[in-house]
């Protein structure tokens, strides 16, 4: 593949090393040892995704990655020795796409950023579904009305627009393909998300978690222990 990666990370042995993997897979490197210059390079339009360390020397990585999506939908993958649920789940609430906890495999690092390539990201992000299907899905859930709307790529809960990241967006449409249909949270990595590796489904539980608050509760999304999660609408299941 080819692409402009903006890597943000403070640890020069770390850059060095995906750099160099980077490279050999074709994409382009633009390297920042922290938060400066980095929203003026997303300003200029530069950059197809972001590889963005937490913990820098002159800024927040989570307060850059809210400035970077105020800026532009590009994704953003996030690489942080942070590995606390809450953290990922302020990433991810923050507009990340993608979380991996140090130390990792650059090999892993490069997957991901095909993966997240191939989907697109954020605002930019297009849809991967087939023109022959409906552009609008609806469906009721405990009392919830779910519109997603494929054309315009817009989530609307009970009548309000909700703004949800890619990976969110992805999952949401998965399930709503197929009302009570139970995926996996393997199956939902390697459709959503673009590949399914060993010790990667926590990811899953924290999209959707979040997915669940955008979405007005629990019951939204079923979790069927020891399989996977589902929607069900309210005309096909009872409560």
């Amino acid at each position: 593949m080819t692409g402009e990666i903006i890597l943000v990370e403070d640890n020069q042995d770390i850059r060095e090393a995906l750099r160099e993997y980077l490279i050999i897979e074709g994409y382009t490197v633009k390297e920042f040892s922290g938060v400066k210059g980095v929203s003026q390079e997303l300003k200029q339009q530069r950059g197809d995704l972001v590889i963005l360390d937490l913990m820098l020397p002159d800024g927040s990585g989570f307060s850059l990655l809210k400035e970077i999506r105020s800026i532009r939908g590009v994704p953003v993958l996030i690489l942080s020795a942070k590995d606390t649920e809450s953290d990922r789940i302020t990433g991810f609430e923050l507009g990340a796409d993608d979380y991996v906890v140090k130390p990792f495999s650059p090999r892993e690092i490069v997957l991901r950023v095909g993966a997240l390539l191939r989907r697109g990201g954020g605002s930019e992000f297009e849809t991967k579904r087939g023109r022959d299907e409906a552009s609008i899905i609806e469906i009721t859930v405990r009392g919830t009305t779910i519109v997603q709307d494929l054309d315009a790529h817009s989530l609307m809960v009970n009548g309000e627009i909700v703004e949800v990241t890619a990976a969110e967006w992805e999952i949401l449409g998965l399930l709503l393909s197929s009302p009570g249909r139970v995926f996996s949270r393997e199956q939902i990595l390697d459709r959503c998300l673009g590949y399914s590796l060993a010790g990667t489904t926590r990811t899953v539980d924290t999209h959707i978690s979040n997915l669940r608050s955008k979405l007005g509760g629990e019951g939204c999304i079923r979790t069927h222990r020891g399989y996977g999660y589902a929607i069900h609408s309210d005309q096909s299941v009872p409560d």
